[in-house]
């Protein structure tokens, strides 16, 4: 919830200003107070009216409007804001903030206000891919300024690429999570999710049925709590959250390649991944072809993948590695021997042939069980409250409290 927070959405001329409507109606479901600064060109595309009556705040526009009241308008907008937001954010305003143009009420309070500013930007590939608007985001990011990126899809102007404004419900959930207790601020967390693949061929493959669906939670989680996240993911078809770094990786290999290069910096390792064990040891160059008599038998041999959590988990250090155990049978029993065998902090480990428990599930049903050999059942539950237990769990040991 956020219940007493005062946030001011800018809204600037673009057509995805209609989209801002309920970023505020979302907002204020959330108890927010909400007040609305609009660009004249903003109102070319939608009415104030429309933001009076969602936010019932009046709409700001003018710079010199006749006072109300003796504030100056602009600095006692800056000063009560727990956040700006700017949505739909133009080449034009990012342009303006980069270089310190204040022109207008819009600019001008974003000059004056000492609290978080956000940006949502939407515009044309091109645009956004422009040299020189990249240079002005990246430059306003070294300052302190956050952007919600953009998404990709059908255009405005009937082209497809990136542009697209996040949708309203990334931006609130964004907006949420800033105000979340960050207990991990200053914490790198790297996640591994999904499943790898190995080539048999150029058009044939090895690979499991881990969807990444926990690996994802769990990235989202750590990116609520502050962490710096990196999300390494084998092939999967989830929309990852905003804010992580996601490397994609297809075999175990390349998956042990990314957690090495970022194992070094980072205080937490959780292996929700599920990579194979086992690659072929040869792999043809061209189309397995059955003959003329047709092929009875394919006989592959595979030969041992590098053992991901065994190899970082007795090398670790200070840093806490989690992992995770899923399994048909002996539960308990195997995810004890894991745990130890593998110098692991804790592990999570599931019994995949249950109902709800399975790996392309929402919900999971886990155990954990830490090195002293404590165990915690949990029924089931969502992926997501499982990640939020994995987290706290991750908190206590890094002697950070709730």
């Amino acid at each position: 919830m956020l219940k007493d927070k005062h946030i001011i959405v800018g809204v600037t001329g673009g057509i995805a200003a209609y989209k801002v409507a309920d970023v505020v109606s979302r907002l204020k479901k959330q108890e927010a107070n909400v007040e609305v600064i609009m660009t004249r060109n903003a109102t070319k595309f939608i009415s104030p009216l429309t933001f009076q009556t969602l936010s019932s705040n009046p709409v700001y526009i003018e710079m010199f409007n006749e006072p109300k009241s003796y504030d100056v308008e602009h600095i006692s907008l800056a000063e009560r804001a727990d956040m700006f937001l700017i949505a739909p954010a133009t080449a034009n305003i990012i342009g303006k903030i980069a270089n310190g143009i204040a022109d207008d009420l819009l600019t001008t309070t974003i000059m004056a206000t000492k609290s978080k500013v956000v940006f949502a930007p939407a515009m044309n590939t091109n645009m956004y891919m422009n040299p020189i608007v990249q240079e002005n985001i990246n430059f306003l990011k070294k300052l302190g300024y956050e952007f919600i990126d953009p998404g990709t899809g059908l255009l405005a102007c009937q082209t497809y690429g990136i542009g697209r404004m996040a949708e309203p419900k990334e931006i609130v959930e964004f907006i949420i999570n800033y105000f979340n207790n960050k207990q991990l601020v200053g914490k790198k967390v790297v996640v591994t999710a999904g499943p790898t693949m190995e080539p048999i061929d150029p058009v044939r493959y090895i690979t499991n049925h881990s969807s990444g669906k926990m690996g994802y939670n769990i990235a989202k989680e750590a990116r609520d709590r502050g962490a710096d996240v990196v999300l390494i993911a084998g092939p999967t078809n989830i929309e990852p959250p905003a804010g992580v770094e996601v490397v994609r990786v297809n075999t175990t290999r390349e998956m042990f390649d990314a957690v090495e290069k970022h194992f070094s910096s980072c205080d937490v390792l959780i292996k929700a991944a599920a990579p194979l064990d086992y690659r072929p040891e040869k792999v043809m160059k061209e189309k397995i072809k059955k003959d003329s008599e047709g092929m009875e038998e394919l006989n592959i041999k595979l030969v041992r993948n590098p053992d991901i959590v065994s190899h970082f988990g007795k090398i670790k250090g200070d840093r806490i590695v989690v992992g995770f155990a899923a399994e048909t049978n002996n539960l308990i029993q195997y995810a004890k021997e894991k745990l130890i065998k593998k110098n692991l902090d804790f592990i999570v480990a599931n019994d995949i042939s249950r109902e709800g428990a399975g790996f392309k599930s929402d919900t999971n049903i886990v155990s954990i069980i830490d090195k002293e050999g404590n165990i915690e059942d949990y029924p089931i539950l969502d992926k997501n409250q499982v990640a939020k237990i994995v987290l706290d769990k991750v908190c206590t040991m890094l002697n950070i409290k709730s």
